[in-house]
């Protein structure tokens, strides 16, 4: 690490580092598991010379790590298959999908969800740093760039699907027979976009 990172900001990505290589032990879908965890590796590699060039603070970085941690859990089980369901019943003798009615595995959507509320913090500070925004219009920009990245992700989905042999792309992709599927993870972003956006103006 270099000195643009504090004490605080490589612990973090120390534990995203530890996590992720966990992660591979034993590995359940080893046919996605390049495609789940490559953008987090290549991210972890370049995270000196990107803090050094662009210093974010450690709250910053800890929203950026936080969600960096969920979609590697969600990688290692192809995302449908998180058994979400068999740690509660081991803690509660009961599972989620049985207490909510849920018919289909929903970490997916806790994802999607988390990416819009975790990138607002990052993603405007960056704007009020270097776009000499106010923040009001910092915030604007982080939403509007959430709704960005939700859109391109779902095409590149979609690509995926046109490229890739079909077993391989229905895992990576998790629609799990939902036609709209895309749709609601891109409101699921916003709303966490929103939710976040919202307190921080009040504050």
């Amino acid at each position: 690490m270099t000195a643009a990172t504090s004490p605080a900001q490589r612990r973090l990505l120390g534990l995203l580092l530890a996590l992720l290589l966990v992660a591979q032990i034993d590995q359940p879908y080893p046919e996605v598991a390049l495609l789940q965890h490559l953008p987090t590796m290549l991210l972890l590699i370049a995270s000196p010379a990107l803090l050094r060039r662009w210093p974010l603070s450690t709250p910053a970085v800890a929203c950026v790590v936080a969600f960096l941690a969920l979609h590697t859990l969600g990688g290692r089980y192809a995302y449908s298959d998180v058994p979400y369901d068999d740690w509660a019943r081991v803690l509660t003798g009961t599972t989620l999908s049985e207490s909510l009615g849920w018919t289909r595995n929903h970490y997916d959507r806790l994802v999607h969800f988390a990416f819009g509320a975790l990138s607002i913090v990052p993603v405007a500070e960056v704007a009020r740093r270097w776009g000499r925004l106010g923040r009001r219009g910092a915030l604007v920009v982080a939403i509007g760039c959430v709704l960005a990245l939700s859109s391109l992700y779902e095409i590149l989905e979609w690509l995926l699907t046109v490229v890739a042999a079909g077993e391989t792309a229905d895992r990576y992709n998790g629609q799990q027979g939902d036609m709209w599927d895309a749709q609601k993870d891109m409101a699921l972003a916003l709303l966490g976009a929103l939710a976040v956006a919202a307190a921080m103006a009040k504050r």
